[in-house]
């Protein structure tokens, strides 16, 4: 169990980001002036903010510069770099006026930096998210160099239930010096003096119906794919950034058990990619899917298939959560792999997956690789949160508690 296990891959370097290798969810590449290639990493929790590791040699990753947060009642979940330009997202453990003073100081929301020297970011501006019922940022997605697309509060939205408390916002940052609000859209019924009525809950994984992640992709710029936890996924017309509008709607909970991650589109095939993170060790929320969705017809979403998961008998007890989580996202730009038929998840203590949907009827998993468990892993096995893929076909791993940054080959 806490060895190496790997089909059609193979585990090439790691660096534990020393000695602070809990990583959330935030990704992403930059290439330097002097041809540096610099892996951004958001951390899962404090005391850390983001590492800046040197991937050029992905069998020798170097930690270029290591941040810390302002405090250690938030976190920093997401990033996502464009150029120079680092954006990063904040989410503090509560709303402002609890009595915290950790909770009251900046920053709850988004602070932009200038990397352009790796080692010494700038900060370029903060937009604020924070608010009475606002935990700030939790994901943020950033890559035409112009908007950000992210799940966040503000200090004017008081939700019906405070656990409801992020909803789908964009922002303008073509002067990153002053970042500004464009457009906002929430789940109907979930803020007070919504016309509509207060969404059913989950009758027994009931967390909430908070936007997570935003994806927007310059092919297709008047989309914006939003999954929102229990409330499923919804696609949204954004041809007018002020006003989103509803287009479909697809939610699985029930009978599945809710907390929808991402939406992954794959334009010119119809198809998207769902996933619902697993949040309970032990397989306590078991099946935790990712999903194939028929998406041709772009108000009527169709499921078609679910991606296979290696037997619950034996992932279900290894310690830590087991089920989906996020997959490689499509990112655009240069330093991103893409594919519409190979695709690489996350999915904790089953490490990474990759699978052939070339039949979107029968995914077939054609390789994986489970690394071993980690130092001083409070899980007892490795905890895979997200996983990225460069043009070079090198994937890159992040571990939720102390494992730090894996480098992967594929040999398919």
């Amino acid at each position: 169990m806490g060895s190496l296990e790997a089909r059609n891959m193979r585990l090439i370097g790691q660096n534990r980001l020393g000695g602070f290798g809990g990583l959330g969810e935030g990704m992403s590449i930059q290439m330097t002036k002097d041809g540096r290639r610099i892996m951004w990493l958001a951390h899962e929790g404090p005391p850390k903010n983001f590492t800046g590791v040197d991937v050029s040699d992905p069998r020798d990753p170097k930690v270029v510069v290591q941040t810390d947060l302002a405090h250690n009642r938030m976190r920093s979940n997401s990033l996502d770099v464009v150029g120079d330009l680092l954006a990063v997202a904040y989410q503090t453990l509560g709303p402002k006026g609890l009595g915290d003073p950790g909770l009251d100081m900046e920053p709850a929301g988004i602070e932009l930096f200038d990397v352009s020297t790796p080692e010494t970011p700038k900060r370029v501006a903060f937009f604020d998210c924070s608010g009475p019922h606002s935990m700030g940022a939790h994901q943020l997605w950033f890559v035409d160099g112009e908007t950000i697309h992210c799940s966040a509060g503000a200090p004017d939205f008081k939700p019906r239930d405070r656990r409801d408390c992020q909803f789908y916002r964009s922002i303008d940052v073509r002067n990153p010096s002053k970042p500004v609000e464009i457009g906002r859209w929430w789940y109907p019924g979930v803020r007070e003096g919504d016309s509509a009525p207060p969404p059913k809950r989950h009758p027994k994984f009931d967390t909430a119906f908070r936007a997570h992640n935003t994806n927007v992709y310059p092919d297709r710029p008047d989309r914006a794919y939003v999954a929102y936890l229990d409330g499923g996924m919804f696609i949204l017309d954004i041809s007018d950034p002020a006003n989103p509008k509803e287009i479909s709607h697809w939610n699985p909970h029930p009978p599945y058990n809710g907390f929808m991650h991402t939406v992954l589109p794959l334009h010119d095939r119809g198809l998207l990619i769902v996933t619902d993170e697993s949040i309970k060790n032990e397989a306590a929320d078991w099946p935790k899917m990712t999903w194939i969705v028929d998406a041709r017809v772009e108000d009527n979403l169709v499921p078609i298939a679910t991606m296979p998961l290696p037997p619950l008998s034996e992932f279900a007890h290894r310690g830590g959560r087991f089920g989906s989580h996020n997959v490689h996202e499509n990112q655009p730009g240069p330093y991103s792999f893409r594919s519409e038929e190979i695709i690489f998840a996350a999915i904790f203590n089953g490490g990474v997956r990759v699978y052939d949907i070339a039949d979107p009827l029968q995914p077939q998993e054609i390789a994986s690789c489970v690394p071993p468990t980690p130092e001083g892993s409070p899980a007892g096995c490795s905890q895979i949160n997200d996983v990225y893929v460069d043009e070079r076909r090198i994937v890159y791993a992040a571990e939720r508690f102390t494992g730090g940054l894996y480098c992967m080959e594929a040999d398919f």
